[in-house]
């Protein structure tokens, strides 16, 4: 279901609660207020889709709470799941400084805050502040080097066990919790969300899970996954 975007002003960035070490969070006093001149912030519900593939881009969103998912659609309909964004990222960069179509669909996998710049707006302020210019290249740098391990793991790892390994590695680098060598985070997406990650079937990712749930690598029940020994799993990757 689509969300109007820009509905709302918001506190200011300087003294935001959600404030931290995002994209933005940590420019210089003037250019956080030269920011808040020209954000909109919206909260969105879970399954709200931000932006779609070919769309033309109407502007620049920072996602302040919540997480998610970019995504690409062949023509005959197989979905890959690029990433998953967290709080703190920016969505829709490329497209905005390129002046080209989105090249991927963004959609919330939980309630959300985000704030949205207008396209000129924001190209303004990029050319008016020289710190927030070199922000948005470092993004883009950091852009690139996720695609290249998306590709590196898609691509290059030689078994489905493997690809999930790597993938419940890099979701539990997050916002998880450890106690020892185990560890546990909430895994909010589907089987087949996994595989569409991954690039493996809804099946596969099912019955990978269920051999790792029986070597006690990985267990996943509801949305808890829980990793019994991290490094053990790190292994799987490494051999």
């Amino acid at each position: 279901m689509r969300t109007p975007i820009g509905s709302e002003k918001s506190e200011s960035c300087q003294t935001c609660a959600l404030r931290g070490n995002g994209f933005f969070c940590n420019l210089s006093p003037n250019a956080l207020k030269a920011l808040d001149a020209i954000k909109f912030s919206t909260s969105y519900p879970s399954g709200a889709v931000l932006f779609a593939e070919g769309e033309t881009a109407r502007g620049v969103m920072v996602l302040c709470k919540g997480r998610v998912k970019v995504s690409m659609t062949s023509s005959e309909g197989k979905t890959l799941i690029l990433r998953v964004a967290r709080a703190g990222e920016v969505l829709g960069l490329h497209s905005v400084v390129s002046n080209r179509p989105c090249q991927a669909t963004v959609e919330t996998l939980e309630l959300s805050q985000v704030n949205f710049f207008r396209r000129e707006d924001f190209l303004r302020f990029l050319r008016e502040h020289g710190e927030a210019s070199l922000m948005a290249a470092q993004h883009l740098s950091k852009s690139y080097e996720i695609a290249c391990d998306q590709v590196r793991s898609i691509g290059l790892s030689s078994s489905a066990p493997e690809k999930l390994a790597r993938f419940l590695l890099d979701w539990t680098s997050h916002g998880s919790q450890q106690s020892g060598p185990s560890v546990r985070a909430v895994l909010t997406l589907t089987h087949e969300e996994i595989g569409q990650m991954i690039g493996a079937s809804r099946e596969t990712v099912t019955r990978t899970l269920g051999e790792f749930k029986a070597q006690r690598l990985a267990s996943l029940k509801g949305a808890v996954l829980n990793i019994p020994d991290r490094s053990a799993l790190q292994h799987l990757v490494n051999a």
